[in-house]
């Protein structure tokens, strides 16, 4: 038989599991309530894809140039004595633009007369005897070979006088080349040389735009040059004039790339303005054949997974990886050919947060619109 007091003595060790055991448990339930939080959602900045189409802008800075520019030097070499026109000076045909030292050109001019006046002399010697020659030759004193020698004693100084006339007469002009003179109206754009220098013959002195027609040259890279043909119509904006667009046409394009810049020089005419003047700064908008349609994501929008761009796609209320083939970056973001299609919505921000299968709060269409809206403004 078991005594009272043993038994009381038993109980107390079971009673302590009793407690430890029931102390487990209460604080194994609030161990599991703390785990059991709300998922957290987080507001994402997405962007709807739309397509680019089978076209795309190309735009190209340029400056307004005259059709035809010339670089007018003299015709013979000397040194300048004077320079009567400056830049931006308007002149007219005969207008005279400099003028070199013609000293030498004018004793030329004094030597060629004198030849020229030796020459006559010897004209006038030789007709006298071509003329005496026949008559004695009539008259029978003298044999056919005297008037023969005689008569090409004459042509011959004919020919010389005719020689000395001719370098009379060239020397003259170079003393008139002496004077740099426009061949056309136009405006003068340059000056390269000054008074005092010398210049050989055909050195370029004096730059002038002829007037006439205007037209803006750009330059194009030769990924880009098979969309420019002659003929093509773009718009034509200047940066001095937001207000004046204009329909301008390709002229001409260069038959190969500049060897430094490797770009093509295309030339757009334009159409008669006179708001448009020489030197403005102008661009060129030509649309072109995409050849493939494109998708455009901003930049920010681009994630890597390993070594693969992925962007992160809203299904629902949930985000999940996509790859996707960039086809080129551009200033207004990247371009994808592959991944992609019209109204998948993407993850504009903040990708580096992103994780498979988080749930993310999503802006409504209006919200949308009104920052695309405000986005608009502020550019």
């Amino acid at each position: 038989m078991i005594s009272f007091k043993t038994f009381n003595a038993n109980l107390r060790p079971l009673a302590s599991l009793a407690l430890v055991s029931l102390l487990g448990v209460g604080l194994s339930a609030c161990s599991e309530a703390k785990t059991e939080t709300v998922e957290a959602v987080r507001p994402v900045k997405v962007v709807e894809i739309a397509s680019m189409g089978t076209t795309r802008e190309l735009d190209y800075s340029g400056s307004v140039k005259a059709r035809t520019e010339m670089n007018l030097g003299f015709r013979v070499a000397g040194k300048i004595t004077e320079r009567v026109v400056n830049i931006g000076d308007k002149v007219k045909t005969g207008d005279l633009l400099a003028r070199i030292d013609a000293t030498d050109y004018q004793l030329g001019v004094s030597t060629a007369e004198a030849n020229l006046h030796a020459a006559e002399k010897q004209v006038e010697t030789a007709k006298l005897a071509d003329e005496r020659a026949a008559q004695l030759y009539a008259k029978k004193f003298a044999s056919e070979a005297q008037r023969e020698q005689a008569a090409l004693a004459y042509r011959q100084a004919s020919s010389q006088r005719d020689a000395a006339a001719s370098s009379l007469k060239q020397a003259r002009n170079q003393v008139g080349y002496a004077e740099l003179r426009a061949d056309q109206n136009g405006i003068v754009t340059s000056v390269s040389a000054d008074t005092g220098q010398v210049v050989g013959a055909g050195t370029p002195v004096v730059a002038v735009a002829v007037d006439g027609d205007k037209e803006v040259q750009i330059a194009v890279p030769e990924l880009e040059i098979a969309q420019f043909q002659p003929g093509k119509p773009v718009k034509v904006s200047f940066w001095s004039d937001a207000g004046l667009v204009l329909d301008g046409k390709v002229r001409e394009v260069a038959g190969s790339a500049d060897p430094q810049s490797r770009t093509f020089s295309v030339r757009v005419s334009l159409p008669d303005n006179g708001r448009v003047l020489l030197g403005m700064s102008a661009t060129i908008e030509a649309s072109v054949e995409n050849g493939k349609s494109f998708v455009a994501i901003p930049l920010s929008a681009l994630a890597k997974q390993g070594d693969k761009d992925i962007v992160w796609v809203v299904n629902g209320e949930q985000v999940h990886a996509r790859d996707i083939k960039v086809a080129s970056f551009a200033d207004a973001g990247v371009q994808v050919a592959d991944g992609l299609k019209p109204g998948d919505l993407v993850v504009a921000a903040g990708t580096q947060f992103m994780a498979e299968n988080l749930r993310v709060k999503v802006p409504t269409p209006e919200q949308r619109a009104a920052a695309n809206e405000a986005t608009a403004a502020i550019r």
